[in-house]
């Protein structure tokens, strides 16, 4: 009898035990982390979200097209701004005006290089009024309009004059907005 007793409390224990361990997996199912990070700037606009990285499709250009003409097709992209305003937060500094774009890369004879299996070949920038954007130098200024507009640029292979090699590619071009 003092054996069975013995079997049922351990048996009691034993079911209030997993009873209290399911509630102690369970709770921790229920937490998580999230990271937060940003900054906070004093410019005249905001750079939409869409526009701060992007992957840009090149697609596939047939060397014929870069012995024929020098380049291949251009591919549009676009950087948006968004609640651009003239009126600095500090009010002893002037408004804003201007803003100038600069695109940077590894440079290739004015040009932004390629890596990869290529060679022969550099990626040209151009913006929308056909100037041409130089690794590490500012494009000609631009007036601040207030609210939200697009700028647009198109990149093109282009020769750079070098043994021209078949094969896949890749390449990372930063941009960067100054404000004045």
């Amino acid at each position: 009898m003092e054996f069975r007793v013995k079997g049922i409390k351990a048996i009691c224990l034993l079911l209030l035990l997993i009873c209290f361990a399911g509630k102690a997996i369970s709770a921790v199912q229920g937490q998580g982390r999230v990271n937060m990070q940003g900054a906070i700037i004093d410019t005249a606009c905001a750079i939409a979200t869409e526009s701060r990285e992007q992957i840009i499709a090149m697609g596939i250009t047939p060397v014929a097209d870069i012995v024929r003409d020098g380049r291949g097709k251009e591919v549009p992209f676009s950087i948006e701004l968004i609640n651009c305003v003239l009126e600095r937060a500090d009010n002893n500094l002037p408004d804003w005006r201007q803003f100038q774009v600069t695109f940077d890369g590894h440079n290739d004879g004015g040009m932004f290089s390629v890596n990869g299996d290529v060679s022969g070949l550099a990626i040209r920038i151009t913006d929308s009024t056909g100037n041409i954007a130089r690794p590490g130098m500012p494009l000609p200024a631009l007036d601040i309009l207030p609210g939200n507009y697009r700028l647009n640029f198109s990149m093109s292979l282009v020769s750079n004059k070098q043994v021209l090699k078949a094969g896949s590619y890749f390449s990372s071009v930063r941009f960067k907005m100054d404000y004045y």
